[in-house]
């Protein structure tokens, strides 16, 4: 069982390093800002990433295949190799880049509900405080009606 976390010093653990890297870490979440452009982004580098390794190891894979069955060929096996590599993760990192941007197209639900939160302009009230906004809404209302029916 792992230690659990801040045990090594007394110490909170930070954020990781793939946190860090990641574009949800440094959002400002305000009404200007087009945080779905920002999510696009973020989504597409990581489907190209995600993209380039699968398409460097099935390159390495098919690559070294092809050599040992055919041989190296003219220009030799490094080079035979490193083309079948790097044509494999170009395609695969466009395909997943252009899958993973149509497959999350709105940003995550606990940050569209954190910029409503910062969007709305409503404060929330207890139910007591509430029914007395209410009522005295109504009142002010009830005389309004009142004064111009006179």
């Amino acid at each position: 069982m792992p230690p659990p976390p801040g045990s090594f010093g007394g110490h909170a653990e930070g954020p990781s390093i793939w946190q860090k890297s990641t574009l949800t870490s440094c959002f400002i979440l305000s009404p200007g800002h087009n945080v779905n452009f920002l999510f696009v982004v973020f989504y597409q580098r990581m489907g190209a990433i995600m993209g380039g390794g699968v398409g460097l190891t099935i390159g390495f894979i098919f690559g070294s295949w092809s050599i040992i069955r055919g041989g190296a060929g003219p220009r030799g096996a490094l080079s035979t190799l490193s083309q079948y590599m790097l044509s494999s993760a170009a395609t695969f990192s466009f395909f997943l880049a252009i899958g993973s941007v149509i497959r999350s197209d709105a940003m995550p639900a606990h940050l569209q509900a954190a910029q409503l939160q910062l969007a709305s302009s409503v404060q929330t009230h207890a139910r007591a405080e509430g029914l007395q906004i209410m009522r005295a809404a109504w009142e002010a209302e009830r005389r309004k009606l009142a004064s111009k029916k006179q």
